[in-house]
């Protein structure tokens, strides 16, 4: 038996811009992500056994949530099976996937793409694949539009992920992603304490993309400016060009999330408070981790799901 366990980081957006809707159904979007250490830990097991079919792996996963599935449904379950198909090896054995949730889940932090995208980093060192950064992102791509980021940030974020990828520029904790959310473009990282709360409520991502485009939206983020800020390490740069357009369709729908992200605004003042994805994660930026720390207590007066974190550098 072989294992291997990653930190699966979550993610905000430090801006979100919806463009043209595609003909698959799909939005065109230009925003910038960043990784933070707010994280899951998959530990990923693989037991060998030549005595397998060729054509077959088998897979088992469990996870600290109860109500999270376990099979096909589970984005590491679907990394597990990919990673098979595309390895040309054709190992023989089961993979054994046990996830320790500390990401929220369906709370706009790619907590579920996190979780794929480590299981690709660990069979591709489990199988000694040895593929490189770039074709990881590509086979993250598949299984959903978040996954190629998480890939890149945990080449960053986990040291021995960051000794295999050395060198390689792609190994980022901050990117732009254009296109429908899988090109992407290394950026200078934000450096900053956090505070984040989760509202109780569920988000469709379907229903605000579907809505976005029914509301009007007053100002869209200078992502220029912002890389330009990211470059110099300019926090006033950074926070006022940090704008997420779903928030003009979520918030409105959403009264928790106003309430929240109302709340926070005036516990991180001066500082720039947004909605993570489609929501309803709102998050803060702080001066100091015990400021980060200080809301994040009286933020779970208000919702339970509140946490402190750190940017990845």
């Amino acid at each position: 038996m072989k294992k291997t366990e990653i930190k699966a980081f979550a993610k905000i957006n430090l801006s979100l811009d919806v463009k043209a809707l595609l003909d698959n159904g799909f939005h065109q979007v230009e925003m910038i992500m960043q990784q933070i250490s707010l994280c899951d830990r998959v530990l990923v097991r693989w037991y060998e056994d030549l005595s397998k079919a060729p054509s077959h792996v088998e897979v088992e996963l469990s996870t600290s949530k109860f109500f999270l599935p376990t099979d096909r449904r589970n984005l590491a379950y679907k990394a597990a099976l990919l990673m098979y198909e595309v390895s040309g090896k054709r190992p023989k054995g089961k993979v054994r996937i046990d996830i320790k949730k500390n990401i929220p889940v369906a709370a706009g932090l790619a907590g579920g793409s996190s979780d794929g995208a480590a299981v690709i980093h660990a069979l591709n060192l489990l199988w000694e694949l040895r593929l490189p950064l770039e074709e990881l992102c590509s086979i993250g791509a598949r299984l959903g539009s978040d996954v190629p980021f998480c890939v890149m940030g945990q080449a960053r974020g986990n040291p021995f992920l960051k000794k295999v990828f050395h060198g390689d520029p792609l190994a980022s904790s901050c990117a732009l992603a254009a296109g429908t959310g899988t090109d992407m473009t290394p950026l200078p990282p934000l450096k900053a304490p956090l505070v984040l709360s989760k509202p109780p409520v569920s988000v469709s991502t379907a229903e605000v993309y579907r809505g976005i485009d029914h509301v009007e939206i007053p100002i869209r983020p200078d992502n220029e400016e912002l890389i330009h800020g990211l470059s110099k390490n300019n926090l006033k740069i950074i926070e006022k060009n940090m704008i997420n357009v779903l928030e003009n369709f979520t918030l409105k729908s959403y009264p928790n999330v106003m309430y929240t992200k109302n709340k926070m605004q005036d516990l991180c003042s001066p500082h720039r408070v947004l909605m993570s994805g489609s929501g309803p994660t709102v998050f803060g930026i702080c001066d100091t981790a015990a400021d980060a720390k200080r809301v994040r207590d009286i933020m779970r007066e208000v919702n339970r799901e509140s946490f402190w974190s750190e940017t990845i550098l």
